[in-house]
């Protein structure tokens, strides 16, 4: 029989994987509405639905990106249809860019098509061909020096990295290096990182940030070509791919390979030109908006939050950095609508925009929203792969660890029992968007989610795709957020705002470390005997270089 004939459609294949269950049987509870969510999760999910829209239709969506709007339009619009009220929120505006086809072939000394991209935020070649040959940065003296060398970069595609010695992941070095021979390799990266990072690249006087930074503006003023750059993971074939701030030069974001490759070529002579046909156009400055949907209550001035960004960088399609968190608001939002069409509390999600430019989103509803921020008994927010939720904490209030506990306890033995609970824990210091209302001393617990390998794999990289997803974790995260709305909507008590003592918490730390350094660790930092400061969220485009 042909191929052809034995391929079974995508769409069959995701129907009869939607259908098998996740567990044999759920642990029945006491609660009725409990062990409908359960059922709702985890037997009439619509995570894979909705990820393959998000993920695979709409795709990245990059702070200020068309693409972006048009995502957050889809969710309102998928909220409706489900029944609950839902609105994108104007809160500021922020570049606009609109990212086309990378073409970038390598075309002497031979011919290759290179794995790259352009960087967020980059411009173009106006879809047209430009071929430019390469030059690496050189070590200067000082800032001076680098100064007197710009024009000989004019017109060049200048190489801002230094190329990784190996592309080999540690774990390969580590499993079959000789010692000697993996002590001399991490000797070398180690030398390499230092002359290539930090705010004084190879003596200019200036960093590189994430896409070219002020090296990048700087070379970007000096005329040149364009931007060669390279941030490998420690993995096989990822990369970082993240934005810049040049408007001339494109900024080109090359696999560690390939990078390698026109490094060494350009190094030993070989002149090598590379052809790049880019399209992309900056838009200037866009309105942006955060997606905010709500189950009204009984009690208007008391909310329960879920929360997740929904921004992404945009190398790739955002699947767990944070589409997966998105999925598993939207898809409890979905299961509460249908059990809990009247609670108590109004149920609120917040799908914020910014966060990766410093949970901006976030911090401007916390400033607009003053009647949300004074009645809000929980927010639960996710940002952190794919993985089932295995780590809760207090978020460093003693009386939402009371609640935490009394919540967890009446969760299904499958879920209860994933857990590792922390107990009343410590204020989010930044990261993600939970700092937005814990920094003021908002109950916001931050839901952690086993890894995946996710640093080295998928965060902020260019295979953040749809199929590392891992649905049964995602089922299961969005019945775990489903079920403590639940739970926070309905307590009887408000869970009230007490700080535990940071420096007292401290001080135990240090007795503990010294009861049992092996199990401290070397190295740990101190942690914080202060309270993180909120700030202010940036409503208009703030470059961090000038």
């Amino acid at each position: 029989m042909p191929l052809r004939a034995r391929l079974i459609p995508a769409a069959t294949l995701l129907a009869f994987a939607a259908a098998l269950p996740i567990h044999a049987q759920q642990s029945p509870t006491p609660d009725p509405i409990i062990n409908r969510i359960w059922s709702m999760g985890m037997d009439s999910s619509h995570t894979m639905e909705l990820s393959s829209i998000l993920f695979d239709s709409l795709g990245p969506r990059l702070q200020g990106a068309p693409d972006t709007k048009r995502a957050q339009d889809w969710l309102v619009k998928t909220y409706k249809s489900w029944g609950i009220e839902a609105a994108n929120e104007k809160y500021g505006t922020w570049r606009g860019w609109r990212r086309g086809h990378s073409h970038v072939d390598l075309i002497s000394p031979r011919v290759r098509t290179l794995e790259a991209t352009m960087v967020g935020y980059s411009p173009g070649t106006g879809a047209k061909d430009r071929i430019a040959s390469t030059i690496i940065l050189p070590r200067f003296a000082d800032s001076t020096e680098f100064v007197k060398w710009l024009p000989q970069a004019k017109g060049k595609l200048v190489m801002v990295d230094g190329p990784a010695l190996t592309c080999r992941p540690t774990e390969d070095w580590t499993a079959s290096a000789t010692p000697a021979s993996k002590a001399r390799m991490d000797s070398l990266k180690l030398a390499m990182r230092r002359e290539w990072g930090g705010r004084n690249v190879r003596g200019t006087g200036l960093s590189l940030a994430l896409g070219g930074g002020e090296l990048g503006m700087r070379l970007d003023k000096a005329g040149i070509a364009g931007l060669l750059t390279s941030r490998p993971k420690d993995a096989w074939g990822t990369r970082e791919i993240f934005e810049t701030y040049n408007t001339k030069s494109p900024a080109l974001s090359l696999s560690c390979e390939d990078y390698g490759l026109v490094f060494r070529l350009t190094e030993r002579g070989a002149k090598p030109k590379i052809r790049m046909n880019l399209d992309a156009q900056l838009l200037g400055e866009q309105p942006v908006f955060n997606t905010v949907a709500q189950i009204k209550g009984q009690n208007p001035d008391q909310y329960v939050m879920l929360s997740a960004h929904f921004d992404s960088w945009d190398g790739s399609s955002g699947a767990t950095d944070n589409g997966t968190g998105t999925i598993t608001m939207l898809e409890a939002m979905r299961i509460l609508k249908q059990v809990l069409p009247n609670p108590k509390r109004t149920i609120l999600v917040g799908h914020w925009t910014g966060e990766e430019e410093g949970e901006v989103g976030s911090k401007a509803f916390y400033e607009d929203h003053p009647a949300v921020v004074a009645g809000l008994q929980a927010l639960f927010n996710q940002d952190n792969g794919t993985g089932r939720v295995v780590s809760m904490d207090g978020g460093g209030l003693p009386n939402g660890d009371v609640h935490l506990r009394s919540w967890l306890d009446r969760l299904p033995t499958e879920l209860r029992t994933q857990v590792n609970y922390g107990g009343v824990g410590r204020p989010a210091g930044g990261g993600s968007d939970d700092f937005s209302f814990g920094c003021a001393g908002l109950p916001a617990f931050g839901l952690g989610s086993l890894n995946w390998n996710y640093f080295n794999y998928t965060w902020h990289t260019d295979r953040d795709t749809y199929d590392k997803i891992v649905f049964d974790d995602l089922k299961s995260n969005a019945t775990l957020a489903a079920m403590l709305v639940y739970m926070a909507s309905e307590d009887a008590s408000q869970v009230t705002r007490e700080r535990v003592d940071l420096v007292e918490l401290a001080r135990a730390d240090s007795v503990r470390a010294a009861q049992n350094p092996q199990a401290n660790g070397r190295g740990r930092r101190p942690r914080s005997t202060t309270w993180p400061a909120c700030e202010k969220a940036a409503r208009v485009t703030a470059p961090r270089l000038k």
